[in-house]
């Protein structure tokens, strides 16, 4: 073969890919990362220089060597996972795995899935990043670290099940501490007094009372509001001061991940893990009519806030075209990032000026647009004239009493004119008035309030107290909330977190045995340290030496610490049926509480999440809204209106290859209703093309069909053949079986699954 081969991570991102990639190159997927520490055992060797031992993943070994033999005679491999650690550590093993069949090994970085991105990351092709990887596998040894070895000791002192990890933890910790905050709280007694004027022109307006003798007014109670009141009612209000000033606005910088994922929760109401999913399919590439499919947005795992010269180029004349030339600022903005660490890549932003909202709406569902639309505003509106806007305010002697009052107008909407503010309350329109003027008393209003405690975390407040608090990486802000409400340690109320029992048990628990990794600056640190790594600032043996050695040393202290798993971890509460004390208890199925009474009272209640996720989808038989649940055997799609309507969504996958009965539909993977894995035309039923063989989107060599299946039996094993009989080529290679796992001990088996 004397093509190039191309490996990137998803199906959906090769076949957009090869839409712009002559047919000089091949591009296949990896499905993900391909090798990983063993799930058996702990896989790090922590006495030879935390050396790991990565194995194939074994759901990957029908795709490694399938990639194999197609890097066995391509005339070079080009690696382009995704542009950050995560996607250099997928190029990194996929290298390791191809030593001996091929040299000729380079890396392209895909910021954007467009003609011109890929045609300009093709031009400028470089090796691979050992810093890079070194980061991201001192962040998988971490973590490794910390699961295999206080998850184990969870299970032994306090109950099976749970597990700690070393980001999971510490969001957990948050959440916790902002709860007994709140449980905490006293709230204190506070008045306030507006009163309603009138000056010589319309319209009236409220004025607050701001200072008393000269300092700031400060009314504890309805007594002393009731006196401050009558001495109000009976002084003469006279317009002292008018301060006008001009005010500008600047608009918001681009988005980074984090920013996106706030701003789609407060305006989208969209949750952290949805808003990724769906700038991962603008990333990777959208079918847009003629057009097929493209990349719509930049790399969406950014926290750079740095704009391409081109990309501020083109935003300039769109801007000039679709508003003034009053709506550009003299200079394209320059917005600074945080650290060099993160300049890597750009900001989160459209791919092309012609592709529009309104242009790809016909294309996209309501959240794709949706969220497109946010992104594409937001840019704009970063590379906008600042808004002009005057502000008036009325300082008001009354006497002893001080009141003012601030009113805005807007002079210039500048950015505001495509992404306002969004501001809670209007601001007071002022009358003209001239300073010294007697103002007409309309009202006093006195009003008694309470502070209030601290807000819950809502996802967009978690991810924002995450970032400012140097905790994790924007990659793994989804997975972390997934995590702790899959673990049960928070669970739902209203859109806020509030934690379980369960998960106040644990926290402290951590934090008592475990105080060095529970802290969240030494988190933050870590985190810095893989930047610097990164950077090949810092040797990656020592940062892990540090981390372990804080690790081990908790480790010996816990080895002391009392048991609870016998008894149940005790919570607030009474059984319903006996009136005795409840505990929390680990079983085989999940958390769940029990009497302290067993045997004579059996009352047990589980603590499983059941969840139940509406989706903008509506039912195909009844046009109910369609909803995610969780059964026995985990997520599933089904209808809203269950058990009147009993539709449920069959699994199916669009694996991207085109039917070859030239129907102009995809080949989807199904399942039967016996749970048996088939491939069929996505037309069906005017199109009844269906395979039990998997299509591998690489063309035959004999007769170049547009793809071929690879077929698993008995007797042969697993092997590539042609999808037309009549041509009759047959791979008669077969892969190599792979080493059998150690077992896993069931406590190592949860281990893992905890740690982030």
């Amino acid at each position: 073969m004397d093509k190039a081969l191309v490996i990137v991570e998803s199906p959906a991102k090769a076949k957009t890919i090869n839409r712009y990639l002559g047919p000089g190159y091949i591009v296949l997927a990896s499905m993900g990362h391909v090798r990983d520490l063993p799930k058996s055992k702990l896989g790090v060797d922590v006495e030879k220089d935390f050396e790991p031992q990565y194995v194939v993943i074994p759901e990957r070994k029908k795709v490694v060597s399938e990639l194999q033999a197609a890097a066995a005679g391509a005339s070079e491999i080009i690696l382009a996972a995704d542009p950050d650690r995560e996607g250099e550590a997928i190029c990194w093993h996929l290298a390791a795995l191809f030593e001996g069949l091929n040299k000729d090994i380079r890396r392209v970085m895909l910021h954007e899935i467009t003609k011109a991105g890929i045609e300009q990351a093709i031009g400028h092709m470089g090796r691979l990043d050992k810093n890079m990887f070194d980061a991201q596998q001192t962040r998988r040894i971490l973590d490794r670290l910390v699961g295999y070895k206080i998850s184990p000791l969870l299970w032994k002192k306090v109950s099976r099940g749970l597990s700690a990890g070393r980001v999971q933890s510490i969001a957990v910790l948050l959440i916790c501490v902002r709860e007994k905050e709140i449980k905490a709280f006293v709230p204190e007694e506070y008045w306030t007094i507006f009163a309603r004027l009138a000056a010589s022109n319309p319209p009236p307006f409220r004025a607050s009372l701001t200072k008393i003798d000269g300092k700031k007014a400060k009314i504890g109670d309805g007594a002393s509001a009731a006196a401050v009141t009558a001495d109000l009612q009976a002084a003469e209000f006279i317009l002292d001061k008018i301060k006008v000033r001009e005010k500008k606005k600047t608009p918001p910088p681009p988005y980074i991940t984090s920013t996106l994922q706030q701003d789609a929760y407060q305006r989208l109401h969209y949750p952290v893990k949805r808003t990724m999913s769906i700038a991962q399919k603008l990333y990777e590439g959208m079918p847009i009519g003629e057009k097929g499919p493209v990349g719509l947005i930049t790399y969406m795992r950014t926290d750079s806030v740095r704009i391409a010269p081109e990309a501020q180029a083109w935003a300039r004349a769109y801007i000039e075209q679709a508003y003034s030339h009053k709506h550009l600022p003299a200079h394209p903005p320059v917005y600074k990032n945080k650290s060099q660490a993160q300049d890597a890549h750009e900001a989160i932003r459209p791919t092309s000026p012609d592709l529009t909202p309104e242009a790809v709406k016909p294309f996209l569902k309501r959240e794709e647009l949706s969220l497109y639309q946010l992104i594409w505003n937001r840019f704009l509106a970063s590379q906008m004239s600042p808004a002009a806007i005057e502000e008036t305010e009325f300082e008001i002697a009354a006497g002893r009493y001080r009141l003012s009052v601030k009113g805005e107008v807007l002079k210039f909407a500048g950015y505001l004119a495509l992404y306002p503010n969004r501001e809670n309350g209007e601001k007071e329109t002022l009358p003209a008035a001239k300073e010294g003027e007697k103002l007409t008393l309309l009202g006093l209003e006195p009003k008694q309030n309470f502070t209030q405690p601290p807000a819950r975390y809502t996802e967009g407040t978690l991810v924002k107290e995450l970032e400012a608090q140097g905790i994790g990486r924007p990659s793994t802000y989804a997975p972390i909330i997934a995590t702790i409400q899959n673990r049960v340690y928070v669970v739902k109320d209203d859109g806020k977190f509030v934690p379980t029992e369960l998960g106040m048990f644990v926290t402290d628990w951590l934090v008592r045995n475990f105080p060095d990794i529970m802290e969240v600056k030494f988190t933050a640190e870590m985190e810095e340290e893989l930047d610097r790594i990164s950077e090949g600032e810092l040797d990656w043996h020592k940062a892990l030496r540090e981390f372990y050695d804080k690790l081990e040393k908790d480790l010996l202290a816990g080895a002391k610490i009392e048991s609870v798993k016998a008894s149940g971890i005790p919570i607030d509460g009474a059984c319903p049926k006996c009136g005795k004390p409840i505990v929390l208890k680990g079983g085989k199925y999940g958390q769940f509480k029990a009497c302290t009474g067993y045997p004579d009272c059996d009352f047990k209640e589980s603590m499983v999440k059941k969840e139940v996720t509406p989706l903008d989808e509506k039912c195909p038989t009844c046009g109910s809204q369609l909803v995610q649940r969780r059964g026995r055997f985990g997520l599933f799609v089904a209808c809203s209106n269950y058990p009147t309507c009993k539709y449920v969504k069959k699994e199916q996958t669009d694996t991207g290859i085109a039917c070859p009965n030239g129907c102009g539909g995809t080949i989807l993977k199904r399942k039967t209703r016996r749970g048996r894995f088939f491939y069929g035309c996505s037309s069906f039923p005017k199109c009844r093309f269906a395979t039990w063989d998997e299509p591998v989107p690489q063309p035959c060599p004999k007769c170049a069909k547009p793809f071929i299946l690879r077929k698993t039996t008995k007797k042969d094993g697993t092997y590539l053949h042609c999808l037309d009989e009549t041509c009759g080529w047959r791979d008669p290679a077969k892969p190599e079986p792979g080493p059998k796992p150690e077992p896993a001990s069931k406590k190592e088996k949860a281990a893992e699954e905890g740690a982030v």
